[in-house]
């Protein structure tokens, strides 16, 4: 069994510490970065910690950071849920390629605050994710089985890909839709994986709900393409480092409903970015599900014999409003 680490601030300082018994015992060191944990090495971490006898902290009481640290790479897949790719338009087979793109590091927020939206959007969207904390440099192509994926991530974490859909699927723009600041919010917990959890990867229960009303409820085991599969593909693209981020999707549930005989109008081969604009806008503002300012999210992912949880992520929605004077960018 692993053990959940949480970053928090401790007075003036940021500090790491384990979860045990609801209480938080701070490892040694002030404002480490993840990557600087993980080299340092998260066995000696720990057995330094489950030692310790000195000062802890009631896990309610302490301000909770995101464990994911920038700088960093944050790789993401989309449509990587049958039911999601129905509400997408998509058809619900797995596809024939693995969608990835990114996310911005500056969008990592803390896991019990504030989600802010921007004044122009008009569309935001939840996506709750699991996230693989990458425990290695990996600088090559790698053979990556599920066997093996120990080797090469450390840890899980529970991620919202928080996305403004008028301005990621009128413009194409996936990685502008989902960078903005805040949009990124992880953790509480930092999962550190041992051998005997490798298994409960493809048995976790994530599940979402928008002021009490469940709204996501799916299961890694329904992942069209495996952590294992994915981080191998990642590996023949592009170098990851230790602390790097990877997010495997998320399940049916989400606001965004497009049909699939409307899906070809927002590909801009087919049509003007004002015209794709104006239409999806149009088909969308009439779906309740959109988060409105006030609204809070709360999730949680926990494995089904109970040894994996996550911790609960709680957020509030603020939108924020037009600058006086100010055009509202809408595009």
């Amino acid at each position: 069994m692993g053990f959940n680490f949480v970053r928090f601030k401790n007075r003036q300082a940021i500090q790491w510490g384990i979860i045990r018994d609801e209480k938080i015992y701070p490892l040694q060191g002030e404002n480490l970065l993840l990557s600087d944990l993980i080299r340092i090495g998260l066995s000696h971490a720990i057995s330094l910690t489950m030692k310790c006898r000195g000062e802890s902290l009631d896990v309610d009481s302490a301000e909770i950071l995101n464990p994911v640290t920038a700088p960093c790479q944050i790789v993401c897949q989309g449509k990587n849920y049958s039911e999601h790719r129905i509400e997408t338009g998509a058809s619900p087979q797995r596809p024939d390629f693995n969608l990835l793109f990114f996310k911005a590091s500056s969008a990592l927020s803390p896991p019990k605050g504030r989600v802010i939206c921007p004044s122009h959007v008009k569309l935001l969207d939840y996506e709750l994710e699991l996230g693989l904390v990458i425990g290695r440099d990996i600088q090559g192509p790698q053979k990556i089985t599920p066997e093996n994926i120990g080797d090469y991530v450390c840890g899980i974490v529970m991620v919202n890909d928080i996305s403004a859909r008028d301005v990621q699927i009128p413009q194409g723009q996936w990685f502008k839709g989902k960078s903005y600041r805040t949009f990124c919010p992880a953790g509480p917990y930092l999962y550190i994986l041992d051998n005997s959890d490798i298994e409960r990867l493809s048995d976790l229960q994530l599940t979402l709900k928008v002021n009490g009303e469940i709204r996501q409820n799916g299961n890694t085991r329904d992942l069209l393409f495996g952590p294992a599969e994915t981080l191998a593909e990642i590996s023949h693209i592009m170098d990851l480092w230790a602390g790097d981020l990877i997010l495997t999707g998320t399940p049916g549930g989400v606001a965004l409903k497009v049909p699939a005989e409307f899906a070809h109008t927002m590909n801009p081969l087919f049509s003007s970015g004002q015209e794709q604009m104006k239409f999806f806008i149009q088909s969308q503002l009439n779906i309740p599900r959109y988060l409105d300012h006030g609204d809070v999210i709360e999730s949680s992912i926990k494995s089904s014999d109970g040894l994996i949880d996550l911790g609960l992520q709680t957020l509030e929605v603020i939108k924020t409003a037009p600058k006086s004077g100010s055009r509202e960018q809408t595009t």
